[in-house]
């Protein structure tokens, strides 16, 4: 009687068995797709990796080119992150240091510095979000930060790549601390109305289109 039971459901068994092996594998399909498309890319459709230099370009073509160093605001160190005025100026090439892995995914907390040195000894090519400009009222990204060690010592060093429809804007909005109040904005370029027009990178509720090309 048992033998006959077991012959009747055994259809019915090796059916369920298929179906949740099949979901299984959906399901493992659709989380390595989900975890590859997290990942950032650049023009040639490559993961960006840690170490490796890219340049950081515009999107929109006519409005300036690549990042670089500069001396604004009445001050020579740290120099400022700067946009150049010429749209087929590259500027400067920079590497990301994500905090926790060798690719750079969306959203992850990264450090960017320039390859380059700059001429300030004492200062480093390390991103970090300036204190608040209170002749212009913006916050400005600047150098001079530190490489690293993520914790509240260090919340102005990191920086974020986030999608923003079909390209990638930076973001300044560090997930290095759990307790600490952080402000959290896009980064976009601001004129800055004095001396010879330059164009810096600030905290903005337009953010700059950016796309990444391997140096």
């Amino acid at each position: 009687m048992k033998t006959a039971l077991l012959l009747l459901l055994l259809p019915f068994l090796v059916t369920i068995q298929v179906r949740l092996s099949s979901s299984s594998s959906n399901s493992s399909s659709s989380s390595s797709s989900s975890s590859s498309s997290s990942v950032v890319h650049d023009s040639a459709g490559k993961e960006l990796r840690k170490g490796r230099d890219y340049y950081i370009l515009p999107v929109i073509r006519g409005k300036g080119g690549g990042l670089t160093l500069s001396s604004t605001r009445n001050k020579t160190c740290p120099l400022d992150v700067v946009q150049e005025q010429l749209e087929v100026s590259r500027g400067l090439a920079v590497r990301f240091s994500p905090k926790e892995s060798v690719r750079v995914r969306v959203s992850s907390d990264i450090n960017i510095k320039f390859s380059a040195s700059t001429i300030c000894v004492q200062s480093s090519s390390v991103w970090k979000l300036d204190r608040h400009d209170d002749v212009t009222g913006q916050w400005f990204v600047s150098t001079g930060g530190v490489e690293g060690n993520p914790g509240p010592e260090t919340l102005s060093n990191w920086f974020k790549i986030e999608k923003y429809e079909n390209d990638y804007k930076l973001v300044f909005c560090p997930t290095v601390c759990n307790y600490c109040k952080v402000l959290c904005r896009d980064i976009g370029i601001y004129y800055y109305p004095h001396g010879d027009g330059k164009r810096l990178l600030a905290l903005s509720d337009s953010p700059f289109r950016v796309f990444f090309k391997r140096a």
